[in-house]
């Protein structure tokens, strides 16, 4: 089965028929200047000579090793150390310190208060060094200070229990004690 010959000035290379006209030069040259010549030298594809010193025989990674002012492997700048990490950053200590006695005033709070005020040494601190523990310093803040306002809630009501328990003892007995 046979096809007809193309149209539109393409050509078919597995046509068998005549082509209609030889195939454009890519690069005409412009009118008045001469035409250029192929490129000499040596030819890039030839087989190496096998006697020749090999100039990478002792480092099998040598020909990766980047050469002053020239670009690493693939035209790219050489890689960063620790690219997409940062280096870890220290954590205050006092406000771990401040952390562990707000959450020990749960039982004891007595160290709730003093872990509060632990909680905003180690914010000021924090913001003048830079360090970490921004979070934990915040945390032993409002954890120290609500048990500290338990504290007190809890100390009031025992006050007014006594109060109202030695009030009540002169009227159980009828107003007279002698």
């Amino acid at each position: 089965m046979t096809y007809p010959p193309p149209s539109g000035g393409w050509n078919d290379p597995a046509w068998s028929g005549q082509q209609s006209s030889p195939p454009a030069d890519p690069a005409p040259p412009v009118s008045g200047q001469p035409i250029p010549s192929q490129p000499t030298g040596t030819d890039p594809y030839a087989p190496a000579d096998p006697y020749v010193a090999d100039p990478y025989a002792g480092d099998p990674y040598a020909g990766m090793k980047q050469t002053s002012g020239q670009p690493a492997y693939g035209g790219y700048p050489p890689a960063y150390p620790n690219y997409g990490y940062a280096p870890p950053r220290k954590t205050n200590g006092l406000a771990i310190a401040a952390l562990v006695l707000s959450l020990i005033g749960i039982t004891s709070c007595l160290t709730a208060p003093v872990g509060a005020i632990l909680g905003h040494v180690a914010q000021k601190q924090i913001r003048e060094t830079g360090e970490d523990g921004e979070g934990m310093a915040k945390a032993a803040i409002i954890i120290g200070w609500i048990f500290t306002g338990l504290l007190v809630l809890g100390i009031l009501f025992y006050v007014v229990m006594i109060v109202f328990a030695i009030s009540m003892a002169g009227v159980s007995t009828g107003g007279t004690n002698y």
